[in-house]
């Protein structure tokens, strides 16, 4: 026979179910980090409107990070200055990120000497950041026990840097680069390039003479007009190809 269905424990599971979610909401909202309410951390600089989201991922050295204003620091982002907590790392900052940077979830950016992020980069998740790499000079010792190699890393403004990518000492990122998700970046990457691979390489780039070489192979997407209302949108999403193209034929009023 079919068990009777407990109406009340439904119920009562429902109710606790949106109490945990409503919880969590307010957990996350009450956790996050800004500069209004910065909790335990004492930021060298946190612009306005920047918000790192909880819960946090491993945060130290905080007084030698810099971060600007409108930045999104997704969950579990770790940021550190410094080889380990409570060192003075002296006068100058080590992490710096510009105004608009988004950091997706679950990011590293490890700043054991100096790195640089510019305004308005975007990652993906999963992007690991580092000044420091292991050092293997001496073959009788474990590799972790001896001490690893520092380059600063540079990051130039506007930059996409996909999920998963690794940016490793050393690098110089320039302006409006591309990475691949999965790239692995070392070296000097110039403005205006797209790299992918591990190691990363130049699959891209544009020149103000030549343009994008390779040729980009699809048409680049056309802005929203302004004024254009979600109304007027939502009627455009529904015009099946041919009244499209009649629009298209149409000549501009005025």
């Amino acid at each position: 026979m079919p068990k009777r269905k407990n109406t009340f424990s439904s119920w009562r599971r429902h109710l606790v179910q949106r109490a945990v979610h409503t919880g969590w909401s307010w957990v996350r909202r009450v956790g996050s980090v800004t500069a209004e309410n910065p909790g335990r951390f004492r930021f060298g600089s946190i612009g306005e409107a920047t918000r790192l989201s909880f819960p946090l991922g491993t945060v130290f050295g905080e007084p030698w990070i810099r971060l600007g204003s409108y930045c999104i620091i997704a969950e579990q982002v770790t940021l550190t200055a410094g080889l380990m907590p409570d060192l003075d790392l002296g006068p100058d900052p080590i992490l710096t990120i510009g105004d608009g940077v988004v950091l997706g979830r679950g990011s590293h950016v490890i700043a054991d000497t100096t790195v640089t992020i510019g305004s308005d980069c975007y990652f993906g998740p999963y992007v690991y950041v580092t000044s420091t790499n292991h050092s293997y000079d001496d073959p009788h010792q474990p590799i972790g026990k001896q001490w690893p190699r520092m380059e600063p890393v540079e990051i130039g403004p506007g930059c996409w840097v996909g999920t998963g990518a690794v940016i490793l000492p050393g690098a110089r990122i320039g302006r409006n680069v591309v990475v691949a998700a999965g790239a692995v970046v070392r070296g000097t990457v110039p403005d205006h390039a797209v790299v992918a691979g591990a190691p990363a390489r130049v699959v891209r780039r544009w020149t103000p003479d030549e343009g994008w070489q390779p040729p980009l192979r699809t048409p680049a997407p056309v802005p929203i007009p302004d004024g254009m209302t979600p109304d007027q949108l939502r009627a455009l999403a529904d015009l099946d190809e041919d009244a499209v193209a009649r629009l298209a034929t149409l000549e501009p009023e005025g």
